[in-house]
């Protein structure tokens, strides 16, 4: 009886370390993301960046919130080789196919020492999308994304609106 029961504590508990090994482990990549702007004429760009999401594969649905700095950001700020780091986190490795920023409300450009709103007609419904398209390493993975203020800043009828321009450099 003993031995039955010593023999089936053993199949038992093979069985189980044998379940447990099987399981794979979910590999996952550092990424950061930058931001920086090219030269523009305003007194100031200012984007309020309250998200961001990363789209891995191409998972069309899922889209995975990462840990964003909450902030104004003036884009002018951002110009010869100064940066700053947005968002970090760890993501599932595989291709990053897009990135997209959750814009707020305080959004605002200043012309000649006034300042307007910045209206974001882009970017209000489905937030504002950048195409990536690499693959992500083990290591930490870098983006710089420029934010082209002096092409994306446009006035129309006295109202100025954003229609981002940003490339990954």
């Amino acid at each position: 009886m003993k031995t039955k029961f010593a023999l089936g504590t053993a199949v038992l508990f093979l069985a189980v370390l044998s379940i447990l090994s099987c399981k794979k482990e979910t590999k996952t990549a550092p990424i950061q993301f930058l931001l920086v702007d090219k030269p523009a004429t305003y007194d100031s760009v200012n984007v309020h960046i309250v998200g961001m999401q990363v789209q891995i594969n191409h998972d069309t649905a899922a889209w995975i919130p990462i840990n964003t700095k909450d902030s104004i950001y003036n884009l002018l700020d951002l110009q010869n080789g100064i940066t700053t780091v947005i968002a970090q986190d760890t993501v599932p490795v595989g291709v990053l196919q897009q990135v997209r920023f959750i814009l707020g409300d305080n959004n605002t450009v200043v012309v000649n020492g006034t300042s307007y709103p910045l209206e974001t007609p882009s970017a209000d419904n489905s937030g504002l999308k950048v195409k990536i398209g690499r693959v992500l390493a083990e290591t930490l993975n870098t983006f710089t994304l420029d934010f082209d203020a002096a092409l994306s800043v446009n006035e129309e009828n006295g109202v100025y609106k954003l229609h981002p321009v940003i490339q990954l450099r």
